[in-house]
C-alpha cells in the first residue's frame, strides 16, 4: 500500500479536470486553511472520502444504495475521530460497507476526483456539504461482497450501466474517469 499522504499533498498532486473541480479543490484548501479538524461532522463543509470499487478483470464497478437518500452512490464516507489519511478512511469504510477484505488502491492511490456535494437535512443533522475526496479501489474477489445491512444493497455493473443507475451528475463524472482505467 502507498505511504499515507496528507490532504494538502493529495491536492497538490491532483490535476482538476475542469473549472468546477478546480473550484471544489479551492474550497477544500480554504477548509484546511481555516484550521481545526476538517473531518469534523459538525462543520457545514467537512471532508469525506469515497471510492469507486472496481473488479479490473471483469471491468465492473460496485455501487452502494444509500438507504437515506434512496440513490446509488459510491462506497465510503466520514473519517472517525483522529483519522487524517483519506485513503485509510476510504479503505476502512470500504471494508465495513462491503465485507471485501482485499481492497487495495488502484491503480496508484492518487485522487481520482474532488467534488463538493450537498447533503440534505435529516432528523439528525442540518443540511451541509461534503468535500469528497474520491479514489479507486480494486478487489480480486467480487463474489465476496456483502452489504453491511439489508438496506444498503450493493450492485456490480459495467461503467455504462452504473452511469445509468446513478442520478447525481458528480458521481457519473467520477465513473467516467474510471472507464479509461478499466479499458486500458
Amino acid at each position: 500500500m502507498p505511504l499515507p499522504l496528507s490532504v494538502p499533498d493529495l491536492l497538490n498532486r491532483h490535476r482538476p479536470a475542469d473549472d468546477r473541480e478546480r473550484a471544489d479543490a479551492e474550497r477544500v484548501r480554504a477548509l484546511l486553511a481555516a484550521g481545526g479538524d476538517p473531518w469534523q461532522r459538525a462543520l457545514p463543509l467537512h471532508l469525506t472520502a469515497t471510492a469507486v470499487i472496481v473488479h479490473p478483470e471483469s471491468r465492473r464497478v460496485l455501487l452502494r444504495r444509500h438507504p437515506r437518500l434512496g440513490s446509488w452512490l459510491l462506497v465510503g464516507g466520514h473519517g472517525d475521530p483522529g483519522e487524517t489519511d483519506p485513503l485509510a478512511v476510504v479503505l476502512r469504510e470500504g471494508r465495513e460497507e462491503t465485507a471485501l477484505t482485499d481492497l487495495v488502491p488502484w491503480p496508484d492511490g492518487e485522487l481520482a476526483h474532488i467534488a463538493v456535494v450537498p447533503v440534505p437535512a435529516s432528523d439528525r443533522e442540518p443540511a451541509h456539504e461534503h468535500a469528497d475526496l474520491r479514489f479507486v479501489l480494486a478487489t480480486g474477489t467480487p463474489e465476496a461482497v456483502r452489504p453491511e445491512h439489508p438496506g444498503a444493497e450493493l450492485r456490480w455493473a459495467g461503467v455504462d450501466e452504473a452511469r445509468g443507475l446513478v442520478v447525481e451528475e458528480n458521481v457519473r463524472e467520477t465513473l467516467s474517469r474510471v472507464r479509461p482505467l478499466l479499458e486500458g
